[in-house]
């Protein structure tokens, strides 16, 4: 039986942090549940067990959808077919389901995606690999701190990588000091200049 709990716990800081709660010994169909329109708005993983839901801050947003905008400006730039999958629910029943905040196919259209974002404030991390490798996506990209770190799929883990292997040339230092003026930036300033070292 699932908790019926109202969520966000505490609205007030919802704009500075995210809202997290995890719930343990549940199944997958538990976590079917969640994934209905009763919950939509929020983000939620499956994973031994384990169901994670989280309310995203408005920075966490904003973030996620700059890096989103800059992934769709270079592919514009350099003509490479893509198909945005935002935070479609990716499944390995009844191992893990997950929801990335932006993912992307490229080339041609996909059931999962190449390309998986996560942005962290209060939740997620490195850990998430284990869940993307059980659904095999091959790239995750992950933005914490200010900091953007690319991961590869090698055989089966995760490699960190410097050059993104979806969209070449790109590296994530580089990224990383267009996305974070995405807190005091306009998208459109930010695209602008991000499409001018192409």
């Amino acid at each position: 039986m699932l908790i019926n709990i109202p969520l966000p716990i505490d609205s007030d800081r919802l704009n500075k942090s995210d809202q997290t709660l995890s719930l343990a010994g549940m199944t997958w169909s538990d976590f079917e549940q969640f994934i209905t329109k009763e919950y939509l708005g929020y983000k939620v993983d499956f994973f031994e067990g384990v169901i994670t839901l989280v309310s995203p801050s408005k920075n966490h947003e904003r973030i996620a959808e700059v890096i989103g905008d800059l992934v769709k400006a270079y592919c514009r730039r350099h003509n490479l077919l893509y198909f945005p999958m935002g935070s479609t629910t990716l499944k390995n029943p009844p191992l893990v389901g997950k929801e990335p905040d932006i993912s992307f196919a490229f080339n041609t259209d996909k059931d999962i995606p190449d390309l998986a974002i996560e942005v962290i404030f209060s939740s997620g991390g490195i850990e998430d690999l284990d869940k993307y490798k059980m659904l095999e996506v091959k790239e995750v990209w992950f933005w914490k701190n200010n900091k953007i770190t690319f991961y590869q799929l090698q055989g089966d883990c995760y490699q960190e990588i410097t050059n993104s292997n979806c969209l070449s040339n790109l590296d994530s230092l580089n990224l990383a000091s267009f996305v974070n003026r995405g807190f005091t930036e306009s998208p459109i300033t930010i695209e602008a200049d991000f499409i001018k070292q192409f």
